[in-house]
């Protein structure tokens, strides 16, 4: 008797974990940005990232070979800061590199882009224009220990 009431117990409480089907989603969907949208965010989210990483004169940034605008654009903007920008895992055995990790994705009609260190992430709605995009939430700011 005793293990019947642990067990109805255990799946009385189980069942309150369980989600609607109409609940939220985790996943997004990548997204495809004209150059024009891809350079303003890049420039907005570099920008960000300078403020928070080390000074650009002895900070090596490595990032994955990418060919897409937002990389492309994302290069440029940190290099147009004055760091130094790896892409093909090449480093000299004295530089530490700051390894960044980034990504664009569709969500509710806005691109969030997040970019990631190791220290710390910065994430931002934009809302893609024909002109660009403008910055649609605050800067999303999470340090790591």
């Amino acid at each position: 008797m005793r293990n019947l009431v642990v067990a109805i117990t255990i799946a009385f409480v189980l069942t309150g974990c369980q989600t609607a089907e109409d609940g939220l989603t985790t996943g997004s969907t990548p997204t495809t940005l004209t150059g024009s949208a891809a350079s303003a965010i890049a420039g907005d989210m570099a920008s960000r990232l300078a403020e928070q990483v080390g000074p650009a004169g002895t900070t090596t940034i490595k990032m994955e070979k990418d060919s897409s605008d937002f990389a492309t654009a994302l290069e440029a903007a940190l290099k147009g800061w004055g760091y130094t920008v790896v892409t093909d895992g090449k480093v000299g055995k004295d530089v530490k590199p700051v390894e960044l990790a980034y990504s664009l994705d569709d969500v509710d009609g806005q691109v969030l882009a997040r970019l990631s260190t190791p220290s710390i992430a910065l994430g931002r709605a934009y809302t893609a224009t024909t002109g660009g995009a403008v910055p649609a939430s605050p800067l999303s700011i999470m340090q790591r220990n």
